[in-house]
């Protein structure tokens, strides 16, 4: 039971008196002080920059709020302050300063030239200097985007050292095969949001902004502690971007043709060489404290083979207000909406004049839908802790003319709440927790519900200003319609040692799980003679992944970049893999070719290793600027739990890749060139090609692939005028020389293609 006391009249007269006197003391002592504020920006932009570290005597500091603004309150005297921002280089101001003072400091502060002090965000969820993390990771600039009229980002992606996208599926150094489109090891993020559909679990990769991108980052090895599911062999981070303080409108029209494949009885259906196009358009400004992005795309392509087409549009739009009047507060949604009609390729006729031609049974015309949306809202409070809260609604639907009983379509719910503290700009703490509801109906796999909620932190230690170490760990829970229910641990660590100017060492290790997808447990569909079967009692698949690598700054000239090693270690436990059998029931009495086909199984156990070398840099070469990228990946991919050694190599797999690209600028005229080279890919599903029950799926394919087992290079050059500060003329030949080459069975590439770009900005 409280108790009241009373303190009489002249108790708190005395109370009210040490009041007064301590508020008087604080506001005469604060007077003593001086202030210390000020504006960063850019200085060549005038962005403003949120973040930068201003730091006195290396002994305590203040960061730029949303605004750019910052504010120090110190005593009377001489101090050093240095203004530290990823990215840019460092500023110091010397002042001395006297009691009472008000001292306005504007700085203005030049961005890095060198590619190691490049800012990525994917490795930690913050800011780092590309050198600092400590992981490979591979980076996609806009301009190489550009510069080779992406149109989809699967090809950019699929020009990266280490990544392979096999008809739509990311594979980074091996840790994926192929499985006919269901399920992804690899988390695909666009602006830090998963954007792997609810059902499938797979990328649409023409649905990606490649109109509005900022920066790509791949990270390659187990990243499931900060991402979860499916970011067991790495992840793609997709980032857009903001507008600079001058607006900026950019319009690309483009066109091309399809050459004659080098065997040319493979085009004898062609009335006249294909032809495709399209134009997109992106606009950026600043309206106040608004900024405000707006994209659109279009694209039609009547495709080198029959029967395999794409017709889409394609807007977006990006949004973020800044009000003035709450400081540190931010808040934005972004959209992207897309139609298409497409029809995909996948059993041709036969290897010769029929490659081309797909089998009549198996065209699938679809008209699709996609669209998300996603608000988002951030704050810096007054200790400069950040707390972001960010959601995406993403929605898809597939309707098929031929075959409405494949028709299917999913709603994806996600949010996440992200805790960020920095301590003495030593420790990077981050904390958040996610929430991710799935609805799907089709016809093709039945109506289902998957729920995940999720906890995770990592913490970025600077022990020494040359050694750091990260250390994450994540919960998840997992349920699929309300009763299947998987949950666990796992856990990541890193090192990073600078042990020279531009020379720095790292080690990582990290567990990785993948749920299976709704499509890989439940579909039962055929595609002609292929039968694909469901597997309601598919687990899932855990592994681990490791790798130590030194990342080497070098200077030739003016032209700046760096040399990266790593050599990588992964394994999985009841890895997912699309088998091909005989799968009866128990009512069976006579198998026949319905009871013959593909179904998910956890097959075993599976090891990859290898190495990885890159070079990556920019600047002059005397005086012709050159910008390079280049990389070589070895892999051993093996089946642990394969019979025999003989048969050993996990499928769908390249043991060797080098891939590339280069270009120069001299005055008006620009020139590129890149380069993929495959080696043979030595093992595919057995059934592809050999004879069931008197038929082949493939026919053909075994004498195709025995005659085609030396792996294939293929070379893109790009030439370019600057017409004038503001338009460019471009001329693309893809794949130079008519190489002829497949991806997984039955999927031969484009011939010889031409375009040309017309780009200007207004």
């Amino acid at each position: 039971m409280f108790k009241l006391y009373d303190l009489g009249s002249d108790s708190f007269t005395k109370i009210l008196l040490l009041i007064f006197t301590t508020l008087f003391l604080h506001d005469f002592l604060t007077a003593q002080n001086a202030i210390i504020s000020g504006n960063v920006e850019d200085g060549v932009t005038r962005e403003t920059l949120v973040g930068v570290n201003i730091v006195v005597d290396n002994l305590t500091g203040v960061s730029t709020d949303i605004n750019g603004n910052y504010r120090l309150e110190v005593e009377p005297g001489n101090y050093t302050i240095k203004y530290r921002y990823i990215g840019y280089k460092s500023h110091t101001e010397s002042l001395s300063v006297a009691a009472g003072d008000s001292v306005t400091l504007n700085i203005n502060l030049i961005k890095q030239s060198i590619e190691l002090d490049m800012a990525v965000v994917s490795a930690g969820k913050f800011e780092q200097r590309l050198s600092d993390i400590t992981v490979s990771m591979e980076i996609i600039k806009p301009e190489f985007i550009e510069n080779t009229n992406t149109v989809n980002m699967e090809t950019a992606i699929n020009q990266m050292p280490g990544i392979d996208v096999l008809d739509g599926q990311a594979s980074i150094r091996g840790g994926s095969g192929y499985s006919y489109g269901s399920g992804s090891r690899v988390m695909v993020l666009v602006d830090d949001l998963p954007i792997l559909t609810a059902d499938v679990a797979e990328v649409k990769w023409n649905f990606l902004p490649v109109e509005n991108i900022e920066q790509v980052e791949i990270l390659k090895g187990a990243s499931s502690a900060l991402y979860g599911s499916s970011a067991m062999n790495g992840v793609i981070n997709i980032r857009t971007s903001y507008p600079d303080n001058q607006p900026k409108t950019t319009i690309h029209l483009f066109g091309g043709t399809y050459f004659k494949p080098h065997r040319k009885e493979m085009a004898w259906w062609w009335k006249s060489n294909p032809v495709f196009g399209g134009i997109s358009f992106s606009d950026s400004r600043k309206l106040g404290s608004v900024d405000l992005v707006t994209g659109f795309n279009a694209y039609n392509n009547p495709g080198y083979r029959e029967n395999n087409f794409e017709e889409r549009i394609r807007a977006n739009v990006r949004f973020r207000h800044r009000p003035k009047d709450v400081p540190g507060l931010s808040y934005g949604l972004n959209s992207n909406i897309q139609w298409q009609y497409t029809s995909d390729f996948f059993i041709w006729q036969d290897a010769d004049s029929g490659a081309f031609l797909q089998l009549p049974d198996v065209v699938t015309p679809t008209h699709g839908f996609r669209w998300n949306i996603d608000p988002w809202i951030s704050y810096f409070d007054h200790n400069n802790n950040r707390h972001k809260f960010t959601s995406r609604f993403y929605k898809v639907q597939n309707r098929f003319e031929k075959n409405p009983d494949k028709n299917n379509g999913s709603d994806l719910y996600y949010g996440e709440y992200q805790f960020q503290k920095t301590f003495k700009e030593k420790l990077n703490w981050t904390i958040g927790m996610m929430g991710l509801y799935g609805v799907t109906n089709a016809e093709l796999y039945g109506d289902h519900y998957n729920s995940n909620i999720a906890l995770f932190t990592q913490a970025d230690y600077q022990f020494h200003p040359r050694f750091s170490a990260s250390l994450g760990f994540r919960w998840e829970r997992y349920t699929l319609d309300h009763t299947n229910e998987e949950s666990g641990p796992v856990v990541r660590a890193g090192i990073n040692y600078k042990a020279a100017e531009y020379t720095y060492f790292r080690a990582s290790y990290g567990q990785g799980y993948r749920f299976p997808s709704i499509a890989e447990k439940y579909t039962a569909t055929s595609l002609g003679s292929v039968n694909i079967f469901p597997n309601p009692g598919l687990k899932s698949e855990t592994g681990w992944g490791a790798e130590i690598g030194i990342k080497q700054g070098i200077r030739l000239g003016d032209w700046k970049g760096f040399i990266d090693f790593a050599a990588f270690w992964t394994e999985y436990s009841d890895m997912i893999e699309f088998t091909f059998g005989l799968w009866v029931t128990d009512s069976t009495q006579v198998p026949t070719l319905d009871d013959i086909g593909f179904k998910s199984l956890n097959v075993g156990k599976a090891r990859i290793n290898g190495i990885d070398l890159g070079i990556n840099g920019s600047g002059k070469i005397g005086r012709i600027p050159l910008t390079l990228f280049a990389g070589y990946t070895y892999m051993n991919p093996v089946d642990l739990s394969a019979d025999t050694l003989e048969n050993n190599i996990l499928k769908y797999r390249y043991k060797h890749s080098v891939k590339g690209d280069a270009g120069i600028r001299i005055k008006w005229f620009g020139a590129g060139l890149s380069v993929i080279y495959n080696s043979f890919m030595e093992r595919i599903d057995e059934a592809f090609e050999e004879e069931i029950l008197g038929q082949y799926i493939f026919k053909g394919l075994k004498d195709y692939r025995q005659m085609n087992n030396r792996g294939f290079i293929v070379l893109d050059l790009r030439l370019s005028w600057q017409v004038s500060e503001k338009i460019r003329i471009s001329f693309l030949l893809k794949n130079m020389f008519n190489e002829e080459y497949m991806g997984r069975p039955g999927d031969i590439q484009p011939p010889r293609n031409f375009t040309v770009q017309f780009m200007a900005r207004l």
